[in-house]
């Protein structure tokens, strides 16, 4: 049972479709979206894993992994505060302090804060634009969410290394224009490139994002599966996309 939380001055209360779960969110600040909701069907998580999601936001990677599969616990890394402070009341309103924790602190110091191979997973859906031109304020949250200004590609993939146990999985979304540079930088950092799915708006346009799975020591074979196709037709989802919102 859902318990009674504080709402702050622009908040509002979301739910998640899974186990009857809510977020809180503000909308002035980053709202999640499709690609954090995609990244939570594509990561697996076994019974009895450790996961930690990098720049959680307000805690929606952790939420969703928590109601969709049996890993042991579940943490979220954020430096932005007052995403933080909505995390943690998430996690309070539904009842899951003993199975998630968020923590307030930077990507570039996550192996630092936790200590090295301390996790089975690692997953993040990090910044995705490289470019700072046109932006006004680099500490505005939704800048922060967008931009590689708090962190860069290179950081997420360094920590996430350090940060898993041999054989231990890291699951991204990203967009596939940089495709060749996360596989230079995981190859780097010795996570191998194991799996990899584009994600196409309509069945007839380009990609648009892509997620990747890799793999920290493993061998040199990579899987691309078949597209994930999100709308059959404009603003109607696919079956397979519902059911990863948990809508069938």
């Amino acid at each position: 049972m859902a318990v009674k939380v504080e709402l702050k001055e622009g908040e509002h209360i979301d739910e998640l479709e899974r186990k009857n779960y809510k977020i809180i969110q503000d909308k002035s600040r980053f709202c999640f979206g499709m690609d954090a909701v995609l990244l939570s069907g594509f990561a697996e998580v076994k019974e009895g894993e450790k996961v930690l999601d990098l720049g959680t936001g307000t805690g929606v990677i952790p939420l969703l992994l928590e109601a969709k599969t049996k890993g042991r616990h579940f943490t979220g890394l954020e430096i932005q505060e007052k995403s933080v402070g909505m995390a943690q009341r998430s996690v309070l309103l539904n009842n899951l302090e003993n199975k998630i924790d968020i923590v307030n602190g930077d990507i570039k110091k996550a192996s630092d804060i936790f200590g090295g191979a301390a996790f089975d997973v690692v997953t993040c859906n990090p910044p995705y634009m490289t470019e700072h031109h046109g932006l006004t304020n680099l500490d505005e949250p939704k800048a922060i969410a967008r931009h590689e200004i708090k962190c860069t590609l290179e950081d997420v993939i360094r920590e996430t290394a350090a940060l898993l146990k041999p054989g231990g999985r890291f699951y991204m979304i990203h967009r596939p224009r940089r495709l060749v540079e996360i596989i230079r930088l995981m190859n780097a950092y010795k996570i191998e490139p194991k799996r990899l799915r584009m994600v196409h708006p309509f069945v007839n346009k380009n990609a648009n994002m892509m997620l990747v799975e890799g793999h920290r020591g493993g061998g040199a074979m990579m899987k691309v599966e078949p597209p994930l196709i999100v709308y059959k037709s404009q603003g109607v989802y696919t079956e397979e996309v519902l059911k990863i919102y948990g809508k069938i």
